[in-house]
């Protein structure tokens, strides 16, 4: 996603780094946008917040007195995406990579980012899509899911719309990933939060015996000595136009002065 940011013309003044994680993309965000006067980063974990911390060290004591400093103020927040702890209308540009799937329900984030933002201000962001890990689901024994469901872009447009977004843009990117055993494949899996259990899912799955059947089935999938998991990664990108109506709901109606 981060080669995206090279064919925005937009210089931002405010930045938020939407589930910034332990901030691994803030030095691109920093280097991308030297003009910008703040860069936060916000995640729901505090220990991810507290490991993004050396990315936001303060600039040196000569470069604060000269008033140099090149790169923008850094500052990181422990919040929820559902219940952004900012006023209205305070960030330029809200950026999220591979945050949104890991949300209950997404609708209520994305209105929070359309609050958030100032008029003109874009949200751009990258999620999974449904073809995630097909391969894994296609082999359990029971035929149930028991992983996470993934959104396509079409109702991410949807509901960018119906956050208020104008002009919404998706589009899609499909990668196989190959792996030489099951076992790192699913740890793998695990680690990056997409094979966590789907809401609702039958108790007592998961035992050896179990696994052995869904890791014997993934084994017919085996090509050129590899197994096979694909990822549809899903980007987004919308703007915030200007208001139809307040907040209680009245309409706004503009007037503009005829010239003479």
């Amino acid at each position: 996603m981060g080669e995206r940011l090279e064919y925005l013309r937009l210089e931002p003044q405010r930045i938020l780094d939407l589930g910034c994680g332990a901030g691994a993309f803030l030095p691109h965000l920093k280097a991308r946008f030297p003009q910008a006067s703040l860069l936060m980063g916000l995640d729901g974990a505090p220990a991810m917040v507290a490991a993004a911390r050396p990315h936001c060290r303060a600039p040196s004591y000569l470069r604060r007195l000269l008033g140099r400093q090149s790169t923008p103020s850094t500052v990181l927040v422990s919040g929820r995406a559902e219940t952004l702890p900012l006023a209205s209308d305070q960030i330029d540009f809200v950026w999220s990579n591979q945050m949104l799937h890991w949300l209950d329900d997404p609708r209520a984030a994305l209105a929070e980012m359309h609050r958030v933002l100032a008029v003109d201000g874009l949200l751009m962001f990258s999620t999974l899509g449904p073809d995630t890990l097909k391969e894994l689901r296609s082999v359990f024994p029971d035929g149930d899911v028991h992983t996470q469901s993934f959104l396509d872009m079409h109702d991410w447009g949807d509901m960018l719309v119906t956050a208020g977004f104008a002009d919404p843009v998706m589009d899609m990117e499909m990668l196989t990933l190959t792996y030489g055993d099951f076992a790192t494949l699913i740890r793998e899996c695990r680690f990056g939060g997409n094979a966590c259990a789907a809401p609702g899912h039958r108790q007592g799955l998961g035992g050896r015996q179990w696994w052995a059947q869904v890791a014997a089935g993934y084994e017919a999938l085996r090509r050129e000595g590899r197994l096979p998991a694909t990822v549809e990664i899903l980007f987004g990108h919308a703007w915030k136009g200007v208001p139809k109506q307040t907040a209680d709901g009245r309409a706004i109606i503009r007037f503009q002065p005829q010239g003479k």
